[in-house]
């Protein structure tokens, strides 16, 4: 493998999109903690065999998640998972009936970008206190540097490590392009379609991976900023090797177009 480690025109924001009812508990997140059960209610499993990665519910019918965690034929989502252990009671089983995998990705080539496929539910999600879209953000919005966001998934606790069994937060500051694109961090690899999040002791890990980063908009509603894509080969906690989103406003204009044509 190479040495990094796979893990719209405006979109009418969805109705309701990126309030929680259960609001998370963002206040003491350092390292990573289990998240509060059904506070990001747009995270979703994604399942073949055996759960492969997350993603974001972004419509009733559609999630957005990583192209590289596109690998078999036949996939489910499950929303409203917290505990993979055991069925708690809310959780919806919902098969994939059509998965888009953006044009320009390139599979032997994960920091070219483009990282980014949409997945079609064969039904609509029911949507209720627990299971609720994510807001998508503008085209071309930014981030702030140092602004606070927070990964969110299953994914191993550390490099080599067990997979978490509840689902995980971590707080993750951005890092801006200028300083992730230096030589000593990500260079070249980090593209401006790329959100850089997180470094040191915090990052997102294997099986994270198609994930939301999710920040808080000046409106109080959470949005899906970045799909999680790639960490460094030597491990998730590399120093000046932050984790790396899929910067999802590039993408609103396929994402859009894609949502409208199917």
């Amino acid at each position: 493998m190479e040495l990094i480690l796979v893990l719209l025109l405006v979109v009418p924001t969805v109705s309701g999109c990126g309030v929680p009812s259960a609001k998370p508990d963002i206040s003491r997140v350092v390292n990573g903690e289990e998240a509060r059960p059904y506070s990001w209610p747009w995270q979703i499993s994604l399942e073949s065999f055996f759960p492969t990665c997350g993603g974001t519910l972004i419509a009733p019918n559609w999630v957005l998640t990583a192209a590289h965690c596109i690998t078999f034929h036949t996939y489910r989502v499950v929303l409203a998972e917290h505990d993979m252990d055991k069925e708690e009671g809310p959780e919806q089983f919902i098969m994939v009936s059509k998965m888009f995998i953006h044009p320009k990705w390139n599979g032997n080539c994960a920091s070219c970008g483009n990282d980014i496929a949409l997945l079609k539910l064969e039904k609509s999600a029911v949507i209720n206190d627990k299971v609720q879209p994510a807001c998508l953000p503008q085209h071309g919005a930014t981030l702030t540097h140092n602004q606070p966001c927070y990964v969110t998934g299953w994914g191993r606790l550390l490099s080599g490590g067990p997979r978490a069994i509840t689902l995980q937060q971590a707080i993750l500051p951005v890092v801006d392009h200028s300083t992730c694109s230096q030589s000593d961090w990500w260079g070249s690899s980090a593209k401006t379609t790329m959100v850089c999040a997180g470094g040191e002791s915090k990052s997102a890990c294997h099986g994270d991976s198609g994930g939301p980063l999710n920040c808080q908009g000046r409106d109080g509603k959470w949005y899906v900023e970045g799909v999680t894509s790639f960490v460094d080969g030597r491990g998730c906690n590399t120093p000046k090797k932050p984790t790396m989103f899929t910067r999802v406003a590039s993408f609103i204009p396929w994402i859009s177009e894609t949502m409208a044509q199917n």
